[in-house]
């Protein structure tokens, strides 16, 4: 059996823990320690438009609503990763993974930089490793994410609600349609309806625009890596690819890159795949 490792896994925007579910328990069975957290306004921590449950459902309502999640800030899920990195630490007696998807690498590298010492490696899964300074909403709105689905699923203005809002409990086959190939283009229909019951509809504007904090001192020192998804229609692969170049000439070393063959959810699509890799990974 490989050497004992332990994992904090971190999802990604609208999504919670639920996202880890495959995965999990394949790392488990292999002998590591894993948990999946929900960040704040996420999962057991979100907060939803009182619009969205009411019956019958208001379009219109729903894009105007202020978001109950727009007072989420980086900061406290940095602090709440950090917490979780420490227990898990402390429980296992040795250092964590901290594995980040999607917006959920923005604060592994918040994560990263606070506490580089108490990492044995952080990685990416078509995640937002960004560098130095730059802000999330500034990759997100690059032309190499112009071929991204997820703008598609947008729900009323961002500015006015507070959050990037999207609508999982949609009827519309069109809507429905785009948030698979967004997000899920390669998993079964059953799989698809459950990862949308677990979304949330609101992601905090205020996380999309607080910049890399990542210095080479702290964060260069820590084992990086990064997880390719090569048929990525939320993160396309040349902006995944533009991010890693961009760190390594930042920190002035390189990421380590594995890839795989899957759309934006490899956790729900090729768990197993993933659990290789990441068992791969900190060693």
């Amino acid at each position: 059996m490989a050497t004992s490792k332990s994992f904090v896994l971190v999802h990604g925007a609208w999504h919670d823990h639920h996202a880890w579910d495959y995965v999990v328990p394949l790392l488990e069975h292999a002998g590591h320690m894993a948990i999946a957290l929900d960040l704040p306004g996420a999962g057991i921590n979100a907060k939803f438009p009182a619009s969205y449950s009411r019956k019958p459902f208001d379009l219109d309502a729903f894009k105007m609503e202020i978001s109950p999640n727009s007072n989420v800030t980086q900061m406290e899920r940095t602090e709440a990763v950090i917490d979780a990195i420490r227990q898990v630490n402390a429980e296992s007696d040795s250092k964590a993974v901290l594995v980040g998807h999607s917006l959920g690498g923005a604060t592994v590298s918040h994560v990263g930089e606070a506490i580089s010492d108490e990492l044995s490696a952080v990685a990416y899964l078509s995640g937002l490793m960004l560098p130095p300074s730059m802000l999330p909403v500034t990759m997100l709105e690059d032309k190499l994410m112009a071929e991204s689905v997820t703008p598609k699923l947008h729900v009323g203005d961002p500015t006015l609600v507070g959050a990037l809002r999207i609508n999982p409990k949609s009827n519309d086959p069109k809507y429905r349609s785009l948030a698979k190939e967004a997000f899920y283009e390669d998993v079964t229909d059953e799989v698809f309806q459950l990862a949308l019951s677990h979304l949330c509809t609101d992601e905090s504007m205020q996380v999309l625009k607080v910049p890399s904090p990542i210095t080479k001192k702290n964060f260069g020192g820590i084992s990086r890596y990064f997880i390719e998804c090569f048929k990525d229609h939320a993160l396309p692969i040349a902006a995944q690819r533009e991010m890693v170049r961009l760190v390594d000439d930042a920190m002035k070393n390189s990421t380590t890159v594995y890839g795989l063959n899957t759309s934006h959810s490899p956790f729900f699509s090729q768990p197993e795949a993933l659990a290789n890799i990441l068992e791969k990974i900190g060693g």
